[in-house]
Parts: C-alpha cells; structure tokens; sequence
C-alpha cells in the first residue's frame, strides 16, 4: 500500500513538472515562429503599441491567449488575422512551452518571486 501510494505521489509530481512548460523548448519555439519580429527581440518592445509586451507576463495569462488564438473565433476564442496563422501548429504543449518561456524573461508586467 505504501509503494503503491508513493507511486501516485511521483507520478502526481513528474505531471505538475511536465505542465509547467520547458523554458528552452520555448525559446526555441519563439526562435522557430519569429516571435521577436512583431512582439520585439526582447519581448517587451513589440514594434507597434498595440501589440502586447510578453515578457514576463503570467504565464497561465500566455496560454490562455493563446489557446483562445487557436481556437479562432467563437465562443471563447480570439480572431487575429496574424496570431490565428501562428498558433494554429501549435500543439499543447508547445503553449505551455511558450508560455513558461516568456514568463521567465525579466519584464515589467509582473513580480517573480
């Protein structure tokens, strides 16, 4: 019984470690989709005021917008012409990735501790 619940307990935190997203898969990815050309090459001066700074933005926020990006328009979704081509590739994991890799980078938009 005790093996069998420290079992559950590892699996329980080898699953929390992996749905945090890899920051360095994440830099790739940003590398890979030319995140820089719009949102700036450090993340926080986008090349035009509307578009969002994303470096160290929350990351449940990233994935959030992101999912929302992929699913399109519609109910619970997001509609941008440019965002709606980058994301539709993307797999799950490859958010969580993003969005754990853009949340690492120093910013101004929130506090790490």
């Amino acid at each position: 019984m005790k093996k069998m619940i420290l079992a559950l307990v590892c699996c329980a935190v080898s699953l929390s470690a992996f749905a945090g997203g890899n920051i360095d898969a994440g830099k790739a990815l940003t590398e890979k989709y030319s995140c820089f050309a719009c949102h700036g090459k450090d993340f926080k001066s986008p090349i035009d005021p509307s578009y969002p700074k994303l470096a160290g933005q929350n990351q449940d926020y990233i994935q959030h917008a992101l999912t929302a990006y992929k699913r399109g328009d519609g109910p619970n979704g997001r509609n941008n012409a440019i965002m709606d081509g980058q994301v539709k590739p993307l797999s799950d994991q490859d958010i969580k990735d993003l969005a754990a890799y853009l949340h690492s980078l120093p910013g101004e938009l929130t506090a790490h501790r």
